[in-house]
């Protein structure tokens, strides 16, 4: 039994029947949609819905693999010791192993949900549709967040002509996830396309008036627009793990090979927090990629022959027309540029006493696998030849 139809339990499902499982596998997710892709949400399903493929698989792939779609359904309780679940009408299945793969919920700003119609959220694809739906040439959208989400819609409302304003109370936008350089030169960008972006500043007040919304700021500034989204980061859903007993923690705690602290239930995705290592912090990441390695992962171990879903981070931002892909570590002391920054064409290099331990690209993709084995590696190379366009970037991460 999968609980979560999402990436993390899709993957699952598919990667279980490529190991050879034989048996029954069900796939319950609480969406009537078929499983999808989350990262076009913010981006395509917005600037072009009609052109765009978000399935994981097409609905003859489950029919042909044997998996039991159950869609539009909700998992209530779980019971580890009995391996029984309950449904929201009252249904009881039995399993022999169970992966929880329940994602994440959107935070919530309550000062803003009262406001009613026309203030939105961007999680799943209903919520992306009711967005795209308001988002008319012209129209003035208030973006409260300026994460990854945040300005990736920033980005698509200008694709779409809609004139966009985004708040941050942070001192800088994308600041948990992108150094200081990569920022600077992403907000240009957006500012240079006619994105106001306020950082260090913080909503205090929000209301209706005359059929606007207005947004005032600890700076006692006011911000008018026709609608408002707010992305401010999610909460893990693990709500069946904790009243299951199941170790929590702010998420369901799993170890290297996504098992929880019961034998039979294991976890993967948004929901978790994974310790790799005995005594080391629980971490959680909320990434495409980490959720594809912890499927195959939770998969492996569910069959007896675990595996360690350890990586070198990774996650990519599309903004601007730019593909922006960072990987490791991106609190370096000191970031190498290869490339032309000012271009958007370039790879970034983060050191830590001279060792390679992060990494970005801006619209040179097809050197990231290189730059992620620098980092596995933890190569230590000069400065000056991690810069130098002349030294060929695979031979050199390969030659290590």
């Amino acid at each position: 039994m999968i609980v979560g139809a999402g990436q993390a339990g899709t993957t699952a499902a598919a990667e279980l029947r490529r190991r050879g499982f034989d048996g029954r596998i069900v796939l319950i997710g609480d969406e009537a949609h078929l499983p999808y892709e989350r990262p076009p949400l913010s981006k395509d399903v917005l600037v072009k819905p009609g052109d765009t493929r978000i399935a994981l698989f097409p609905a003859s792939f489950y029919d042909e693999q044997r998996i039991e779609l159950r869609l539009g359904t909700r998992v209530v309780a779980i019971d580890p010791d009995r391996h029984a679940m309950t449904l929201a009408d009252g249904t009881t299945l039995d399993f022999g192993k169970l992966l929880l793969a329940t994602g994440a919920r959107a935070r919530r700003l309550p000062m803003l949900d009262r406001l009613g119609d026309g203030v939105y959220t961007l999680r799943t694809l209903d919520d992306a549709r009711a967005l795209g739906r308001a988002l008319h040439a012209g129209r003035r959208l208030l973006i409260v967040g300026g994460g990854v989400i945040g300005m990736e819609l920033a980005s698509s409302a200008v694709d779409l002509d809609v004139r966009a304003t985004v708040i941050e109370q942070a001192h800088d936008v994308m600041e948990r996830c992108a150094p200081p350089i990569v920022r600077e030169h992403l907000r240009a960008l957006h500012v240079a396309r006619g994105v106001d972006v306020l950082t260090g500043r913080r909503v205090v007040r929000a209301a209706r008036d005359a059929g606007e919304f207005v947004l005032t700021l600890d700076d006692d500034a006011e911000l008018h627009g026709d609608a408002i989204v707010y992305g401010i980061g999610v909460e893990p859903d693990d709500a069946l793990a904790r009243a299951a007993g199941l170790r929590t923690d702010g998420a369901i705690l799993v170890d290297a090979a996504c098992r929880t602290s019961h034998p039979d239930v294991f976890a993967a995705g948004d929901s978790v927090a994974q310790q790799h290592a005995q005594g080391e912090r629980a971490v959680r990441r909320e990434t495409w990629d980490n959720a594809n390695r912890q499927a195959a992962c939770a998969a492996a171990a569910m069959l007896g022959v675990p595996d360690d879903a350890s990586h070198v981070p990774w996650f990519w931002t599309d903004q601007c027309g730019v593909n922006v892909q960072f990987a490791g570590d991106v609190a370096a002391d000191a970031w190498v540029v290869r490339g032309d920054l000012a271009g958007s064409a370039c790879v970034l290099f983060g050191l830590r006493d001279g060792v390679v331990t992060g990494g970005v690209t801006l619209a040179r993709g097809q050197d990231m696998r290189s730059v992620r084995m620098l980092i596995e590696r933890r190569a230590r190379v000069a400065p000056h030849v991690l810069a130098d366009l002349a030294q060929d970037l695979r031979a050199l991460a390969k030659g290590l």
